[in-house]
Order: structure tokens, then C-alpha cells, then sequence
């Protein structure tokens, strides 16, 4: 396009301009007019409109956030609830280090073995059928879902729609399982045949313990619908792994030299250092123990974790004190077993307790642990690590306690509405709890004296008194834990 034309109509359009500008003005106005008029009357007209649109608009992002708010909890339960598994997990390795360092050195590759391989026992029959048996909807005695994990939540007690999946709750049960059966493994140390152990925890974890458990835990079993309260398990896990080490203890009898002229000899176990980094593993593992059964993360939590932190040092120091007014010197052994007595004693009230009645269940555990070690050698009930005293008596003492500690005016929701007797509740609960005490104990004496009574006169479960003096380590899995340090050791004994 030529420079001409473009000049042309640059012309054209200043000569429209300036005929508007200078010859009609009054259209300007008369057109402002009209379309004010105009705008203020539609805006008029579209006020409902836009009330509806900001109303629907409000509704639905509440709604959003809702929803989302709930996805949010549903992903942190789950999360914290598998961080609490994990911790019940390695709290197999606090068993095998209290284990390994109260027992002798001759013995430790076999107690490694067992508390190794008893998790791995315990997952695989609890995913056969014994969470099934566990949390299965059914009757009021025993459950039944589906073999191998199988099913809807539905078939669990689990929701769908939120909470927990069905995979979370199973490996923190499983862990749970896995705890109870590596309890026993401590009572029937240096003289029970591995073969006979493998089968023990097996038939314990995939029949006897969720049986119980059923009656506690699942939504119909008959304990819990009648008001029995065990939290996270001094009992259910405890008390049952206990009663099974005392009936395995008894039917393989005191380890060779133990009890000789009516004299009680001490066989001292070989390495304090790891059963003291045992007992610190185990109380770590304890916070995801007591917390996590709340299967949630809300704001019981760290009111569970102080509860339980409370108990183990009152425990702690009350065993302390009283293997000192009894010996003369405080005795580190029972240092360790007074901190996990509290551990135990505050596993079943540890959401429905005040801080005091946490301090006085541990407190108490101390100082029954302390006697009961020596009760059962005065019986010559041979337990070399105190597993019988620990978690079966002390499971009892904190099983009965919610009867008598259970404060209802404590933080946690779950313990609403239960009283115990201290806190006017009268003797109801501490009824339901002696029932619920020995209606399990009764039942697991039953169960595990039929399985050691197959495994001794099938398989016989004790070694050779041969092997028993040379060690299970040569005997049961031809090698030693410490035989290079061993040897350099006596190398340099005759070295000046």
C-alpha cells in the first residue's frame, strides 16, 4: 500500500473525529445516560444470581475440603500406624540382645536364631489363618475371615470407605503375634531343641494366641463385649507368651546345674553390655507398642507415650532399689527387668490411667518382678531371663490394675466411661478383669501343655545332657558366636 493512500486515510479518520467532536456532543451525554441507567438495572437483575453462585460455590469447597481433610487423616493413621509396626518389629532385636547377654556364651548363636527366626514364623502363620481366627467376623470364641489374608475389610472388622487398609492393621498384628511368641523363647533358653521351637511358635501364633485375642480385640469376642479392657496387650500379647514360657519351662525342667542341695547356683549370663542395649531397643519399641494400639494419630498418642514412659522408670527404679535392700548391691539384671515390668504392667491401662496411676502400676511391677524371679527358683521353674516373671506375672498385675487405676477423667477418649475401683467405679471392672485374667491364662495352659506334651513324645524337646554342656551353639547349628575372639583371648593368656 502506497504512502498516499495511507496519508488519505489518516485524513479521513481526523475529519470523522473532529465532525463528532465539534457538531454533536449532545450523543455523547444523551449515550452515557441511557447506558447507566441500563447497567445499574442489570446489576439489579443479577444480584440473586450471584448470591446462588457464591452460596453453591461455599458449600462446595467446605464439602472439597471435607473430603479432603478426611483423605489426610485416613493417609496419616496409616502411616503412623505402619511407623508403629515398625518399631514392634525391631523390638525382635531387643529380645534377641536381652537374651543372648543373660544366657552363656556357648548358647548365643542358637537364642539369635530363635528370636530371628520367630518373626518370620509368626508372620507366616498369622497370614495363613491366624488373623483370620483373630479378627474374622464369626462368634464369640474364634473368628474366621479368610485363609492367606483374603476378603474384604469387611470380613476384618475394617472399613472400606477410610481408616486403616486391610495390609496396615495386618503387619502391626503380625508384629504383635511375633511378640508373644519370641517371649517363650527366653524361659526355655540354653536346653530346648530348635526343631521343637520352630513348631511351638507356629501352632502358638497361628491357633492358640489369636483365639484369645479374638475374645479381646475383634468387634464380637465375648471378653471385650462384656467390658473386659486389655489396650494394647498385657495380657492378650504378655500374659499369653508368658503362660506358654511357663508351661515350656516346666515340661523341660532346670537347665544341668541350676538347682543342686537345695541351693539355688546362678548361671550368669555372659554379656550385660548387650542386654542392657536389649532393654533400651525395647523401650524405644514399646512407644510404637502402647501409642500405636490406638490405630490412629490423634492426641492419645502422646498422652499414651508419656503414660508408658512413666511406668518404665517408676519399674525401673523400684527394681533397682529393692535387688539393693535384698543383696546388698543393685543388681543390674534387675534394672533391665524392672524397666520392662513397668512396660508390661502399663501395656493394658496406658489410655484409661492418670500420670499417677501410671507411676504406681510401675512402681508395683518393680517390685513384683524383683520377688517373683525368686519365687519361681524357689519352685525350681527354671527361667534364665525372667520371661515368666516379666511379662506373665507382670501382664496379670497390669491387666488387674485398670480394675483399680482407671480414671475416667483421663485425656484419651477410649477411656471414657471406665472407672476403677480407686476412682469409684466399684468392684465391677476389677471383676471383669480377674475374668478375663484367668478365663486367657486357663485356656493358654491348656493349649500350650498339649503342644509340649506332642512335641516331647514325638520329637523330644531337650538336648543331650552332652550337648546341653557343650552348647546348643556346637550341638544345634555347628558354630560359635565368639570362637575367633575366643581363641585369640586364650592365645595371649600365657603372654606376660
Amino acid at each position: 500500500m502506497s504512502r498516499l493512500v495511507l496519508r488519505k486515510k489518516s485524513s479521513s479518520r481526523r475529519r470523522s473525529s473532529a465532525f463528532w467532536d465539534t457538531n454533536v456532543p449532545q450523543f455523547d451525554e444523551a449515550l452515557r445516560n441511557f447506558m447507566g441507567r441500563r447497567t445499574r438495572w442489570t446489576w439489579l437483575a443479577c444480584l440473586p444470581l450471584a448470591l446462588v453462585i457464591v452460596a453453591c460455590w461455599g458449600v462446595a469447597a467446605q464439602a472439597q475440603d471435607e473430603i479432603m481433610a478426611a483423605d489426610v487423616q485416613t493417609v496419616l493413621d496409616n502411616i503412623w500406624v505402619l511407623i508403629a509396626a515398625f518399631l514392634v518389629i525391631f523390638m525382635n532385636a531387643g529380645f534377641g540382645m536381652l537374651e543372648t547377654g543373660f544366657c552363656r556364651q556357648k548358647n548365643a548363636v542358637n537364642i539369635l536364631s530363635k528370636n530371628l527366626i520367630v518373626f518370620a514364623l509368626a508372620t507366616l502363620a498369622f497370614w495363613f489363618i491366624g488373623f483370620s481366627f483373630m479378627f474374622g467376623a464369626g462368634a464369640g470364641f474364634i473368628g474366621w475371615g479368610s485363609v492367606f489374608l483374603g476378603g474384604a475389610p469387611e470380613l476384618y472388622g475394617l472399613s472400606a470407605d477410610g481408616g486403616l487398609s486391610k495390609d496396615t492393621f495386618f503387619l502391626f498384628q503380625a508384629a504383635f503375634a511375633g511378640t508373644a511368641a519370641t517371649i517363650v523363647s527366653g524361659a526355655v533358653a540354653e536346653r530346648v531343641k530348635f526343631i521343637d521351637f520352630v513348631i511351638f511358635s507356629v501352632l502358638l501364633t497361628g491357633i492358640s494366641y489369636p483365639i484369645t485375642g479374638h475374645w479381646v480385640w475383634s468387634g464380637d469376642g465375648w471378653l471385650g463385649g462384656m467390658g473386659f479392657h486389655d489396650f494394647a496387650g498385657s495380657t492378650v500379647v504378655h500374659s499369653v507368651g508368658g503362660w506358654a514360657a511357663l508351661m515350656g519351662a516346666a515340661f523341660l525342667g532346670p537347665r544341668i546345674g541350676k538347682y543342686q542341695d537345695g541351693q539355688v547356683n546362678a548361671l550368669p549370663g555372659h554379656n550385660l553390655s548387650i542386654a542392657t542395649l536389649g532393654c533400651l531397643i525395647l523401650w524405644i519399641g514399646w512407644f510404637g507398642f502402647n501409642p500405636g494400639s490406638e490405630l490412629a494419630a490423634d492426641l492419645a498418642v502422646p498422652y499414651i507415650a508419656v503414660t508408658t514412659n512413666i511406668a518404665a522408670a517408676a519399674g525401673g527404679v523400684a527394681a533397682t532399689f529393692i535387688s539393693w535392700a535384698l543383696n546388698g548391691k543393685p543388681d543390674l539384671s534387675m534394672t533391665i527387668n524392672g524397666i520392662l515390668a513397668g512396660l508390661v504392667g502399663i501395656t493394658a491401662g496406658c489410655y484409661v490411667v492418670g500420670y499417677a496411676g501410671a507411676f504406681w502400676i510401675g512402681l508395683i511391677a518393680g517390685i513384683i518382678v524383683v520377688l517373683s524371679v525368686g519365687f519361681f527358683d524357689s519352685i525350681k521353674i527354671d527361667d534364665p531371663v525372667g520371661a515368666v516373671s516379666v511379662h506373665l506375672v507382670c501382664g496379670a498385675w497390669g491387666t488387674l490394675a485398670v480394675g483399680l487405676f482407671a480414671n475416667p477423667n483421663n485425656f484419651t477418649q477410649g477411656g471414657e466411661g471406665i472407672a476403677g475401683l480407686f476412682y469409684g467405679g466399684g468392684f465391677a471392672q476389677l471383676g471383669l478383669q480377674i475374668l478375663g485374667i484367668l478365663s486367657i491364662g486357663l485356656f493358654t495352659v491348656v493349649a500350650a501343655s498339649i503342644f509340649w506334651s506332642i512335641l516331647k513324645a514325638t520329637l523330644g524337646i531337650r538336648v543331650s545332657p552332652e550337648e546341653e554342656m557343650k552348647g546348643l551353639d556346637i550341638g544345634e547349628h555347628g558354630m560359635e558366636a565368639y570362637s575367633g575372639f575366643l581363641k585369640d583371648t586364650s592365645d595371649m593368656s600365657g603372654v606376660s
